[in-house]
């Protein structure tokens, strides 16, 4: 059965999420004056940090399963972007920029990965746990 509250939730948080993806990604890849997807990789990026340290707060504290789905299903899943990086990787491909390509894959995962442990470092550091 189809819980209705959770699946309101999650798409307010994703309207949220969208937004500023949306808003972010442009601010960055504007301010790169690059062709690079620096934006993507942003959100990407800020997005990991985020989950790290919210994965271990929301451990630490009373929330309903709304304001998960509101925080980490709808705004997160919809600030970062993997769909947008896999696109932007094969268009590298497509048109022979292999170099840059192989870049932005091992940027996004070891950068992404890095922040996301940063985020779990960062609560820890603050919660003393």
């Amino acid at each position: 059965m189809m819980n209705w509250g959770v699946l309101l939730s999650v798409g307010m948080g994703g309207f949220l999420g969208a937004m500023l993806r949306f808003s972010i990604s442009g601010w960055i890849q504007k301010s790169s004056g690059s062709l690079f997807p620096f934006g993507t990789l942003g959100v990407n990026i800020l997005g990991s940090f985020i989950i790290g340290f919210l994965f271990l707060y929301f451990q630490h504290i009373n929330l309903s399963m709304h304001q998960k789905a509101i925080f980490v299903t709808g705004l997160l899943g919809a600030l970062t972007t993997f769909s947008t990086f896999s696109w932007e990787t094969l268009l590298m491909f497509q048109t022979g920029l292999w170099n840059k390509a192989l870049l932005n894959i091992g940027l996004n995962i070891f950068l992404c990965l890095g922040a996301t442990f940063l985020g779990m470092l960062i609560f820890k550091k603050i919660y003393g746990v």
